[in-house]
């Protein structure tokens, strides 16, 4: 089992400078890289202090110079919003920045917010069918002088410039979660990130699953790895457990605020929501947060992670944003680092 860091620069409110957020974010990935994990995976959005990310890629670099050993991705970049040899060429870029430790997470995006924004009328299904035709180009732009024409995108012969130091190519891992998108990423050759989100372990033994039959309907290709990505809070005691239990309940109140697309918004920033309306859905509440996330002291997680690990899950990625306080999160990331990943030899 591989652990890797899945961090953003997250915030609620204006309350917090977008300067230190960056710094902070950076305090995180230094922790990471110096502690032995894997990877660091940072990703895309747009227009969304939730989430602030315009190019993991312009990110990435910068990281490149703070850190040693880790492999840096994105996670994810949104398919849709990316052109075929915009992105071959920033990737390529970025791999020879890095000095070949890129991987390249791609998703089709989440939020209409932003589809409205960048390519209006666009829905969770189409973004997956440019998805579905970026991913193939993207290779053939990188093995080179490889012409298109398809439904999306049409262009003559190109080649990536410049090429990545990665041969063929980064590996490129696709954020899969109905049957399909694992069928697609494993046929391509593709790595698989999933996420249950909000749910418990019965949706990780389902990700599994779709990802254990994608494989059998390949039975010429590869195997590819599985990464698991979950909210995580290693909790130095009871207290301090159940606080970040609340503290995710709010950030998934918000996270399906964004994911609706109801609330106004300024300045990059949702309307903030009431007490009572953080206590009315029952299916995020902090009892289910603890429940369903991985959450509690150095030894329950280390026992849950066990258990995705005996499914057969290849990484697991520390979703550390939770709108909590940087002094927490780094708590809890030093506690992972100290006490949990020791018990995997890591």
């Amino acid at each position: 089992m591989k652990f890797s860091l899945f961090v953003h620069m997250e915030r609620l409110g204006a309350d917090q400078r977008q300067e230190d957020l960056y710094e902070e974010f950076l305090r995180l990935c230094e922790i990471a890289d110096r502690g032995g994990m894997h990877a660091i995976w940072t990703g895309e959005h747009h227009g969304m202090d939730f989430t602030i990310a315009p190019n993991p890629f312009v990110t990435i670099a910068d990281l490149a110079n703070r850190t040693e050993n880790v492999r840096l991705g994105t996670g994810t970049v949104i398919a849709p919003f990316w052109h075929p040899i915009k992105l071959a060429g920033e990737a390529a870029m970025t791999d020879l920045i890095t000095g070949g430790r890129l991987d390249i997470g791609i998703a089709r995006g989440a939020y209409s917010y932003e589809y409205e924004r960048l390519l209006p009328g666009l829905d969770a299904w189409g973004a997956g069918q440019r998805m579905r035709e970026l991913i193939p180009a993207v290779k053939a732009l990188w093995a080179g002088d490889y012409a298109h024409e398809g439904e999306f995108y049409k262009f003559p012969s190109t080649t990536s410039a410049p090429k990545p130091v990665q041969r063929p190519g980064p590996p490129i891992w696709v954020a899969a979660r109905d049957p399909n998108s694992h069928e697609f990423a494993v046929a391509n050759g593709c790595n698989v990130q999933v996420t249950p989100l909000w749910q418990d372990d019965t949706e990780v033994r389902t990700l599994m699953d779709r990802f254990e039959t994608a494989c059998a309907a390949s039975p010429g290709t590869a195997r590819p790895k599985i990464m698991l990505l979950r909210h995580t809070y290693v909790g130095s005691d009871e207290a301090d457990v159940a606080e970040a239990a609340r503290e995710l309940s709010v950030y998934y109140n918000y996270f399906f605020a964004w994911f609706k697309n109801e609330r106004p918004v300024s300045q990059g920033l949702i309307q903030r929501l009431t007490g009572e309306e953080l206590a009315a859905n029952a299916m995020i509440s902090a009892a289910a947060m603890r429940a369903n996330n991985v959450v509690g002291d150095a030894d329950a997680v280390i026992a849950r992670i066990k258990a995705y690990e005996a499914m057969g899950y290849d990484e697991y990625s520390f979703w550390i944003d939770t709108g909590m306080s940087f002094e927490r999160k780094k708590a809890s990331l030093e506690r992972f680092i100290a006490e949990v990943m020791p018990a995997f030899g890591a």
